[in-house]
């Protein structure tokens, strides 16, 4: 773990994920989830759409895709940082400056998000867990984030 003031953990009911934080390619996207993080809104959230061998989408406070936090929108960041297996970017309305707590983690190629959606991050540990999260539009029963943790904040 390089920079665990950059480092989230996601504790998950499939198992731990730890994710690199980019700042250097989304401050303010990396600061909201920072701060999102250390309040506690993502624990319990859901993995509400997931979708085989494309991504795993969460931080919707009602488990719908619809919501987010009560922060304004972010101001997009879009960056050269390719969607490849790994890659953590920010969800979206289909209007650009609209991301505001919802993330999503690719499974596979999604190159054709590129400079569309703000890659903030990537998974160093724990993608086998990303792998196993249930599956669905919207899921039954769906996986969860049980704790969201900074690693610099973390006891």
């Amino acid at each position: 773990m390089s920079d665990a003031e950059n480092t989230l953990i996601l504790d998950t009911t499939k198992g731990r994920v730890v994710i690199e934080m980019r700042p250097d390619l989304a401050p303010g996207h990396v600061e909201r989830i920072k701060q999102l993080a250390r309040e506690g809104f993502y624990d319990g959230v859901a993995f509400h759409r997931v979708i085989d061998g494309f991504m795993a989408q969460t931080g919707c406070p009602h488990g719908t895709g619809t919501g987010g936090s009560d922060y304004p929108d972010l101001k997009a960041e879009f960056n050269a940082e390719p969607h490849v297996r790994g890659v953590c970017s920010m969800a979206r309305t289909n209007q650009p400056n609209t991301a505001n707590s919802q993330f999503f983690i690719v499974f596979g190629d999604a190159t054709f998000l590129d400079r569309q959606y703000t890659v903030w991050g990537k998974v160093t540990e724990g993608m086998d867990n990303v792998d196993n999260i249930k599956r669905g539009e919207p899921v039954r029963d769906p996986d969860r984030i049980t704790k969201a943790t900074i690693a610099a904040s973390a006891s």
